[in-house]
């Protein structure tokens, strides 16, 4: 059954979610997991645009909150009595989001990639991409996608609203 078990891991409702569902499988498994979190350009942009005004290592900051991230999914894992390992993959040149989370299961052994997902379609899909999607396509083992709840979904959507107050089709 499934022993190794990556868990990317970004800070949102689905990734929790995802990290939720793989601890439950774990459990009943008797298997650990390995929860792994990717800087990338992406992270850096987004953490620039969240950090405006602010004159600090802009870099610095989004390494100690991806560290703080990863450690409190550790503890989440741990309190479940999950053995769990964290990786901070800073990858700026290592390439997209969903390479690294496949190069990090052939890396680990991973049995199994757990991953919530936003279940984005038409417009927001279109802008946003779907890592979700890519990792699916090319993993090498099998990836257990773990949809956002109503409720976080329709928060998320909200966020990609477009101009005339109309929800881009999820």
């Amino acid at each position: 059954m499934y022993q190794r078990i990556l868990v990317p891991v970004d800070g949102s409702s689905t990734s929790a979610e995802g990290l939720a569902e793989a601890i439950r499988l774990a459990k009943l498994t008797g298997g650990r997991l390995r929860i792994v979190h990717i800087l990338d350009e992406l992270s850096f942009a987004l953490g620039m645009d969240v950090y405006v005004g602010h004159s600090g290592d802009w870099l610095g900051a989004l390494r100690a909150n991806a560290v703080t991230l990863l450690e409190k999914a550790r503890a989440q894992a741990q309190e479940a009595g999950v053995e769990a390992e964290v990786v901070l993959r800073d990858g700026f040149k290592a390439g997209a989001v969903h390479d690294q989370v496949v190069t990090e299961a052939v890396d680990s052994k991973a049995d199994l990639i757990v991953l919530g997902t936003h279940g984005r379609r038409g417009l927001s899909r279109w802008a946003m991409g779907s890592s979700a999607e890519h990792i699916l396509r090319v993993a090498p083992v099998p990836v257990l996608l773990i949809r956002a709840p109503e409720a976080a979904a329709k928060v998320e959507s909200e966020r990609f609203s477009l101009p005339d107050g109309q929800v881009a089709n999820q």
